[in-house]
């Protein structure tokens, strides 16, 4: 049975049993991924999937349940299964079907050229990129990743109240992780490419090689410091790290529930005043992008925090109505048998003026950090305690020197939002996914370090 005629008739069996409105959630995507392991394929991965999640409003509850299957005994079961799940709902919270806005934004999501590449032209590009790490010293023994993935995504949404929008998007990435050895010693290093240029992303495979063999050459021979207070410059990718571990702290739907700190404080000062946190679902070629959120309101660029003021948190139409404030189109879906909740989409620091060098001179002596560890076990995601194993540089004399390892470092998420003396012009985003966190490098005015 084709899409359309199963939801036009999943639609009326559903009235009929007396749903008042209903909503069909279609999610689809498929998957590349290739890793070569001294020139051949190790790990060859192509995989698609595609589900409908089904929505109704029943006595004022919400009953949801899903499918993968569009035929006569689907949508009986579909009906079935959120009666049931709507008589079991015991809280008062009001639900939505949304009816859809006037206009979507436009954001360009998906490359027809990308979605052109053969595979055995992206198996060429990991081997390229196996090559181009080894041509980068002979230290390197072997590679832990030379790898090139492509992912694509699909969404539709279609409700009783006339909605029906939807939308493609796709990008691929590449990851090389060499491993180097002296002395008995090994370390490695990781570099990353992504975007939707494929030729691009092949024409840096060697800076990404060259990337990722410097750092695990420089860690080598790493040492460690002795303990106490740092002043720290925390690289976009670190930083990137850390804001996606506490990204929870600005979702409403936590804060209703106690579980962030920032319930009630938007219009408060949370952060120093160089320091912007922004939502952006209308970035081009990323996957955490779309015109719409995952009820079907249309999304917008917003300031989450402006100038280290909380301008808002993150909301979907449950969580706004709560509040009394307009949903900020950040309903989210982990995938289409999943509920709605609320997530960011790209989260990003909002880059300054100066380059992480430039920071380094004007700190004079302190730990530039490159890598956290431990994100999961050691912070706390909602007091915003945490303690990880870190590595990283040593910055003497303004200048970043030898390389660090073995030490941790501890504080407080909330008062390194206050603590940051400047923010750094290198913003850099993480690699596409369902969210997208970017950040530039930090200067905090210190943290305390356990080493030596």
């Amino acid at each position: 049975m084709d899409k359309n005629t199963f939801i036009k008739l999943l639609f009326e069996r559903a009235k009929q049993a007396g749903f008042t409105d209903c909503e069909v959630y279609i999610s689809a995507g498929d998957e590349f991924e290739v890793n070569i392991f001294k020139g051949e394929i190790l790990q060859y991965t192509s995989a698609a999937s595609e589900g409908l999640g089904f929505r109704g409003l029943y006595s004022g509850k919400m009953g949801v349940s899903s499918t993968e299957v569009y035929d006569e005994e689907s949508i009986d079961q579909l009906i079935e299964n959120a009666l049931e799940a709507a008589k079991l709902i015991e809280n008062e919270d009001e639900q939505f079907i949304y009816a859809g806005d006037k206009e979507y934004p436009a954001v360009q999501l998906y490359s027809e050229e990308l979605e052109q590449v053969t595979a055995a032209r992206k198996i060429a590009l990991a081997k390229e990129i196996e090559k181009a790490v080894y041509a980068q010293s002979d230290k390197v023994v072997q590679t832990e990743a030379a790898e090139v993935v492509t992912m694509n995504a699909s969404c539709r949404i279609v409700n009783t109240k006339g909605l029906d929008v939807s939308y493609r998007s796709n990008t691929a990435a590449a990851y090389a992780v060499p491993v180097v050895m002296d002395e008995g010693k090994a370390s490695s290093g990781m570099g990353i490419k992504s975007g939707q240029d494929f030729e691009k992303l092949a024409s840096q495979k060697d800076e990404m090689a060259a990337e990722a063999v410097k750092e695990a050459l420089d860690f080598l021979h790493a040492e460690s410091v002795p303990s106490g207070e740092y002043a720290i410059l925390l690289r976009n990718d670190a930083a990137g790290s850390v804001l996606r571990t506490f990204s929870g702290i600005f979702n409403a739907e936590n804060a209703q529930k106690g579980l962030s700190l920032l319930k009630g404080r938007e219009g408060e000062t949370i952060a120093a005043s160089c320091l912007s946190i922004i939502d952006d679902p209308l970035r081009d070629g990323s996957l955490a992008s779309s015109p719409f959120d995952d009820e079907g309101v249309a999304t917008y660029t917003k300031s989450i925090v402006e100038n280290g003021v909380l301008k808002t948190l993150l909301h979907n139409l449950k969580t706004a109505n709560k509040q009394g404030v307009k949903s900020t189109g950040n309903a989210s879906r982990a995938g289409y048998s999943a509920p709605v909740g609320v997530s960011p989409s790209n989260f990003y620091i909002q880059p300054g003026e100066r380059t992480m060098e430039e920071m380094a001179a004007a700190i004079g002596e302190g730990l530039l950090i490159t890598d956290l560890q431990g994100l999961h076990a050691g912070a706390n995601g909602i007091s915003g305690d945490f303690s990880l194993g870190a590595k990283g540089y040593r910055i003497e004399g303004g200048k970043i020197g030898a390389p660090v390892e073995q030490i941790t470092v501890a504080g407080n998420f909330f008062k390194v939002l206050e603590n940051i003396v400047e923010v750094g012009s290198d913003l850099r985003f993480g690699m596409p996914g369902g969210t997208v966190m970017g950040a530039p490098s930090l200067w905090i005015k210190s943290l305390a370090v356990a080493g030596k």
